[in-house]
């Protein structure tokens, strides 16, 4: 394979994480309509650790368990947000 080549399949696979991010962020957005009705708090500190070493411990690498964990954080960092904004604009809404 040449540069081309991984650079082509690199740009592949970065569309198909984006795709994939954006599900999750879908999938997110659920998540607080529930706890919304369930009056459940929007960060639950076990869950996101249960998550976080979940992946860990699945990682075959060659990213590290703690690469791996980083990486994630930031995806879940990003799906509190996005929570908290849908959950604020309901409030506003119903205010």
């Amino acid at each position: 394979m040449d540069l081309d080549n991984c650079r082509e399949r690199i740009d592949e696979l970065d569309d198909m994480l984006l795709d994939l991010l954006n599900q999750r962020a879908h999938l997110s957005l659920e998540v607080v309509k529930i706890k919304q009705a369930q009056g459940l708090p929007i960060y639950i500190p076990e869950r996101e650790t249960a998550v976080l070493n979940r992946l860990r411990d699945m990682n075959t690498g060659p990213l590290s368990g703690h690469a791996v964990q980083r990486l994630f954080r930031q995806i879940i960092d990003e799906s509190r947000r996005l929570q908290q904004e849908r959950r604020d604009g309901a409030e506003r809404r119903n205010a």
